[in-house]
């Protein structure tokens, strides 16, 4: 998705939650300069998803019932942040980790260390959690403000979402979600307004009910 397609929809974001947008661009700066020198590639994307069969992993309570009813070996898996611990719990490795850095980072320098390739997304709330990249390889940095020369944008709001943009900004075949829980009365309700926005951006992309 391009800056200028995704802008409108930031604005609503931004406006709705009021959200800091010098904030995003702050913290953007920052992971700018913690990933000068070692951010990997975007070809390494394009030839990770371009026409493979994508699942979407959610942190939502649900995953680990939705893994045991889905064949995993038949996917690429990019884990939503949280959902790598669960992942992990299974046996299975993500092959990628979108991240803002909020879940349990341990199990994500795990998973890194053992080959996933991790999507680091800076905003307004995590710029002190933004130097857990130093421990990292192979990392991309993200933001969902304007993006930088090392720093990019494929659209989505939280985890879950941006892993469905980046999957269909790199032309996966197919995208599958597991663990995701749209309607979740559990949760706090500035989580319940995130849950609305993912829904409506993955519908975005694609129009068909979710």
């Amino acid at each position: 998705m391009e800056f200028e397609d995704w802008e409108p929809l930031y604005k609503e974001i931004l406006q709705d939650f009021g959200w800091s947008r010098e904030k995003d661009e702050e913290a953007a700066i920052q992971l700018s300069r913690l990933l000068a020198g070692k951010t990997s590639d975007l070809s390494i994307l394009k030839k990770k998803l371009e026409g493979k069969d994508v699942l979407v992993c959610g942190n939502a309570l649900t995953l680990s019932n939705d893994l045991d009813n889905i064949n995993t070996e038949r996917y690429l898996i990019i884990a939503a942040d949280g959902a790598t611990s669960t992942l992990l719990e299974k046996g299975i490795v993500p092959d990628m980790i979108v991240t803002d850095l909020d879940g349990y980072i341990p199990d994500e320098i795990e998973a890194n260390s053992k080959g996933a390739l991790m999507v680091v997304h800076a905003h307004g709330d995590n710029i002190k959690r933004l130097e857990a990249v130093r421990d990292m390889k192979d990392v991309i940095g993200t933001t969902q403000a304007a993006p930088l020369a090392n720093v990019y944008n494929f659209g989505g709001l939280s985890d879950g979402d941006r892993c469905v943009f980046l999957a269909h900004s790199f032309c996966a075949r197919s995208i599958t979600l597991a663990g995701f829980n749209f309607i979740d009365e559990k949760v706090t309700d500035i989580k319940k307004k995130k849950l609305k926005w993912a829904r409506k951006l993955i519908t975005f992309l694609s129009p068909k009910p979710i």
